[in-house]
């Protein structure tokens, strides 16, 4: 058994706390918002009332928080990990921020003592909950090794990547790929509905070729029934294809397409849709084509 930390409690953080508490892990979790902490205390963890209490004895600190300030905050601040956590802790971000923080930050990690490996993750609210995450992994093959027990817990897909960053990378282009996809299917539905077709069937039959993805797959009745309760939001993935435009920028390599969604997520954002889930880029195509969403 594990003592672990886990500081964010959100929709993806809550069900992975509360998978590793069920793994047989003693965990004690912290959120800004102390309700969020109900559901692991249900599963028998502990609630903490802050960062530095949550740490204090803990052999593992996990982190899922929204962005690089956050994770920088958690991490480096007064009541944050570094200053209150024991030399030697393990220390997993499975936050989605910019790759180049995370190197500065695993670099911070060193030299207090910490280890650092980067862990994003993907599958959205379902894989978290159905503890069936691809988890991409930035950091030493030792840490690595220490920590894969505890990813077997809340993830299916677990690969080790390279050094600190890689991790951040890869999810970087998970992201550009998961929204270009979200995309096009967006504008087929658009397509398919503007001359009638029957859209269930139109989708089967799509997903059985080579348009086929999981995407479709995931994605297709939130499309279908015009329904957007966010398992991942529109506001994340936005943040996210920040991080792909800016890093892209810096290793002097073009990705038009990636620019180009960065931009229509931003226009969702503009228009109010920043809460719904990314799915949700179907309301920007309707929108785009003179129809009201």
């Amino acid at each position: 058994m594990t003592t672990i930390a886990f500081i964010g409690l959100g929709i993806m953080g809550s069900p992975m706390a509360v998978h590793l508490q069920d793994a047989g892990h003693d965990v004690i979790g912290y959120n800004l918002h102390p309700d969020k902490t109900q559901p692991l205390v249900d599963a028998g963890g502990t609630a903490a009332a802050s960062v530095a209490d949550a740490v204090r004895d803990a052999q593992v600190v996990a982190v899922m928080v929204p962005d690089s300030p956050d994770v920088q905050d958690v991490l480096l601040g007064e009541d944050g990990v570094f200053a209150n956590a024991k030399e030697g802790t393990l220390v997993i971000d499975f936050s989605s921020i910019r790759p180049d923080v995370t190197v500065e930050l695993a670099k911070a990690a060193q030299a207090k003592g910490f280890r650092l490996l980067d862990a994003p993750v993907s599958g959205g609210e379902a894989g978290a909950r159905n503890a069936a995450l691809s988890i991409m992994v930035g950091g030493s093959a030792e840490d690595f090794a220490e920590a894969k027990p505890l990813f077997d817990a809340v993830g299916k897909t677990i690969v080790h990547v390279g050094g600190n960053g890689a991790g951040q990378t890869v999810k970087a282009a998970n992201q550009l790929i998961v929204a270009a996809n979200i995309q096009a299917l967006a504008e087929a539905v658009v397509f398919l509905e503007a001359y009638g077709a029957d859209l269930g069937p139109a989708l089967d039959v799509l997903g059985g070729g080579l348009a086929g993805s999981k995407v479709l797959d995931q994605k297709r009745d939130n499309m279908a029934k015009k329904s957007f309760e966010p398992g991942f939001r529109i506001d994340l993935h936005h943040k996210d294809l920040g991080i792909v435009t800016s890093a892209a920028r810096e290793a002097g390599v073009v990705v038009p397409l990636g620019g180009l969604v960065a931009q229509l997520m931003a226009s969702a954002r503009a228009n109010g849709d920043g809460g719904l889930d990314h799915s949700a880029l179907l309301r920007g195509v309707q929108r785009l084509s003179g129809q009201t969403p």
